[in-house]
């Protein structure tokens, strides 16, 4: 049996959708009453951050999910990339991580949750890091992940709500996981398409590690389950203003426009368009296709980078050595929510 027919959703696709979420944490007690916790759960972050003294904060992060690939390797190292994405959206350097184990114990083969824990292994040495433990359950679906533990100096924090008017947006990696995901569960996918939608999911965002010390990096998150409006419309929220989104300069893996154009498309971008939908303006001649890419969650997805305008460019090709298909997508505005154009 595939991975990807264990489970009934896969990748970060499977993330309560935003309004869901809402809800169920309405009555949680806020943390911020806590002095050290920068960040905790009253903002829509990426991680929580402790500061420990004037010199260093912790970071933590937990992320897990079910598979969206068939290859067991290439899922412990896709969920692995992406559980470490959320220390670099910090501006944090991971130092450790825990791994996340459930899996149908009777219905999968010890060897390919092996090759699981293989993979996530092999992107954490990748990172640098060791996984120092862990917890493992029978479930009755797989599902793989980690927690991550990093660090970062104060001054190199970057939050999601940073971002200043006029500040020009970069994204670090093409659109388009979850149309490529549908199209495997569907064997629409080509041997090519899966090895792009791999390529791009368990490549590091180490770069965010590197960014944060430069002060025109005004903040920083990944882009994942909510999409680009979704994760935009966190970013517009916490830096109270607006974010003006080019279709057109959103860079896709190879096939995502055709595939959608073709019907490819996860129920998590209903969702995603659900939460967002009063906050967005739209062009009158936007086609549902694109409004799909718009709102695909993204599976270890890319970073999101506010910049000071003029320095945009340098930024942009240092990213470039990293993640050749990084773009300027878009800039901060004065006013409230997302227009497209």
């Amino acid at each position: 049996m595939k991975l990807t027919e264990l489970a009934h959703g896969g990748g970060c696709g499977c993330k309560l959708g935003p309004a869901v979420l809402r809800d169920l944490l309405a009555d949680q007690p806020i943390a911020q009453v806590f002095p050290q916790l920068l960040v905790g759960n009253a903002e829509s972050d990426d991680a929580a951050v402790w500061q420990i003294d004037d010199r260093t904060c912790v970071i933590a992060t937990t992320d897990f999910f079910m598979p969206m690939v068939d290859d067991a390797r290439d899922f412990g190292r896709i969920a692995a990339t992406n559980a470490i994405s959320d220390i670099y959206a910090m501006g944090g350097r991971p130092i450790m991580a825990l791994a996340i184990l459930g899996m149908p114990i009777n219905a999968m083969e010890p060897a390919t949750i092996r090759a699981i824990l293989a993979g996530g292994a092999e992107t954490c040495a990748e990172a640098g890091i060791p996984i120092a433990g862990g917890h493992s359950i029978d479930a009755p679906e797989p599902i793989y992940g980690l927690a991550v533990i990093g660090l970062c100096a104060p001054e190199d924090l970057r939050r999601n709500g940073g971002a200043r008017a006029g500040d020009k947006l970069i994204l670090t990696k093409p659109v388009g996981v979850g149309i490529y995901s549908n199209a495997i569960k569907k064997n629409s996918a080509t041997p090519d398409d899966i090895a792009e939608m791999v390529a791009s999911c368990a490549t590091l965002n180490r770069i965010g590690q590197d960014l944060s010390g430069r002060a025109e990096v005004h903040a920083i998150t990944d882009v994942t389950g909510f999409g680009i409006l979704g994760h935009g419309l966190e970013m517009a929220r916490g830096a109270g203003l607006g974010l003006r989104i080019n279709r057109a300069a959103i860079p896709l893996l190879d096939r995502a426009a055709a595939l959608a154009a073709s019907g490819h498309r996860t129920g998590a971008s209903d969702r995603n368009w659900t939460a967002v939908e009063a906050e967005t303006r739209l062009p009158a001649d936007i086609a549902g296709a694109e409004l799909d890419l718009l709102t695909d969650p993204q599976t270890s997805g890319g970073l999101l980078v506010a910049v000071a305008p003029e320095k945009a460019e340098g930024v942009l090709a240092d990213i470039r050595k990293r993640h050749p298909k990084a773009a300027v997508i878009g800039e901060a505005v004065p006013g409230a929510g997302i227009e497209v154009i």
